[in-house]
């Protein structure tokens, strides 16, 4: 802990009190005395944590000293407020020199014309290599990887391979392993630096490179990528073009930020509020939100008129109103646990033909079990509150029916979904609240009329 962070690992209010008053008073020095000692991390949480006009402030006072990659840690919205703030020839000096990785992430923010003027006012090699990484599709692994990489051929020793390392100024700042090439840069094995650090100057590379290692191919979706690295406990993993050749790394700080960006996008995307950030304006919110809520509005008068069609029964037993929502309730949140499990097998593609059926019998029997189990507590307690047996038979049938009804749903749903392509993290929670509270109040409601002769 230092001087920045307090207790509860938060940026400190005494130290940004005191960032707040450099600001405001203009002492430039004493800013960069405070804020250039922070990781690009700590930074990103400084301007999150800033006003906006004072966020602002801080960059331009910064100037050149101000660190680019801090914006890769902030969310997007205050991201693009600074960028929209900023002259492209500051953005292009901020982004030169940074990781591949980093620069691609400030780059594909701007728009079109804003992204070409700042490329052209790189240095060529940097501008072609960010260029083509920019033209391979959002959320692949061609715009996460890093550029730099080494590369060697079979026929150098190891004593070759080290003096090259040494004497070459072009080379990554760090890297995990080293990767053997063909004349093509076609990948002919790998070596590990624990490998080649323990063996002999004299040794040869061919004699020495791993010929079982995994590529990723520079189109495929990060998500996928983020699989490979945790399927084979990867750390570094070379990415190759259409032609097979080498043009890339992902390293495993690459994939732990996808792994947090898609935990994330997929929690938002279930509770129906896309990609909103807690930075996002009022307006921005609102305007995220909405088109769910609508959706809820219509599912919500679909089961409004399924209670419609059982106004009479209620209207002769009040008692029934009263229980309705339990059946409801309880139906939605069994199918919601399943929904959720579903999801995420889905996600990590654990979902084949055989486990499919084994976790559609496996959620009828719990929703058979939870059903009986819920349904004999529900039936005592409606027994004793409404002194009437019968009722409490009719609700823990109804209990049943729902819970079953729930579980199947919770599955079949999202994998439905997932088979028309559609991401079932998005729609899941909407159709299967909706179905299991259809279900519960037609069940309820229908085998009360039909029990009691209300009809």
């Amino acid at each position: 802990m230092n001087a920045f962070r307090d207790r509860e690992d938060r940026i400190s209010p005494l130290w940004l009190e005191r960032l707040r008053a450099f600001l405001a008073a203009g002492r430039d020095e004493d800013v960069a005395t405070v804020v250039e000692p922070l990781h690009a991390a700590d930074l990103g949480d400084v301007l999150e944590s800033l006003d906006s006009d004072e966020r602002l402030h801080l960059v331009r006072l910064l100037g050149d000293r101000f660190d680019y990659s801090a914006l890769t840690e902030v969310d997007e919205s205050v991201r693009m407020e600074i960028m929209d703030e900023i002259p492209n020839a500051d953005i292009a000096r901020g982004v030169s020199g940074l990781d591949n990785d980093d620069a691609v992430a400030i780059l594909e923010d701007l728009e079109q014309a804003d992204r070409d003027e700042v490329l052209a006012k790189l240095p060529t090699f940097e501008r072609l290599s960010l260029k083509r990484s920019l033209d391979f599709p959002e959320e692949s692994a061609g715009r996460r990887m890093q550029t730099d990489f080494i590369a060697i051929p079979p026929f150098w020793t190891v004593g070759q391979t080290i003096d090259y390392l040494r004497t070459e100024p072009d080379l990554p700042d760090e890297f995990y392993q080293i990767y053997v090439v063909d004349a093509s840069y076609q990948v002919l094995g790998t070596i590990p630096l624990d490998k080649f650090l323990r063996a002999q100057r004299a040794t040869a590379i061919e004699a020495l490179m791993n010929l079982n290692f995994v590529l990723v191919d520079a189109n495929e979706d990060q998500e996928e990528a983020a699989r490979d690295f945790e399927r084979y406990d990867l750390v570094e993993v070379g990415v190759i073009d259409e032609s097979k050749r080498l043009v890339g790394v992902l390293t495993i700080d690459d994939i732990v930020d996808v792994i947090h960006e898609e935990a994330d996008e997929d929690i938002k995307l279930l509770a129906g509020v896309g990609d909103e950030d807690i930075s996002d304006s009022t307006f921005d919110t609102v305007r995220s939100r909405v088109p769910w809520l609508v959706i809820n509005l219509f599912t919500a008068v679909a089961v409004s008129l399924v209670i419609g069609l059982f106004g009479a029964t209620i209207d002769q037993m009040v008692a029934l109103a009263v229980l309705m929502p339990i059946v409801a309730s309880m139906g939605g949140n069994a199918g919601t646990q399943t929904m959720t499990v579903t999801v995420r097998a889905l996600a990590m593609r654990e979902l084949d033909g055989r486990r499919l059926r084994r976790l559609v019998v496996r959620e009828m029997v719990v929703g058979v079990a939870n059903g009986v189990i819920f349904a004999i507590l529900i039936g005592l307690v409606t027994w004793v509150r409404f002194n009437d047996m019968q009722l409490g038979a009719v609700i823990a049938l109804a209990m049943i029916i729902n819970l079953i009804v729930a579980g199947t749903a919770g599955i079949l749903i999202p994998v439905a979904l997932d088979k028309f392509k559609a991401d079932p993290a998005i729609a899941s929670a909407v159709f299967v609240t909706t179905i299991t509270d259809m279900v519960g109040f037609f069940a309820f409601l229908g085998i009360a009329g039909l029990w009691f002769g209300l009809f």
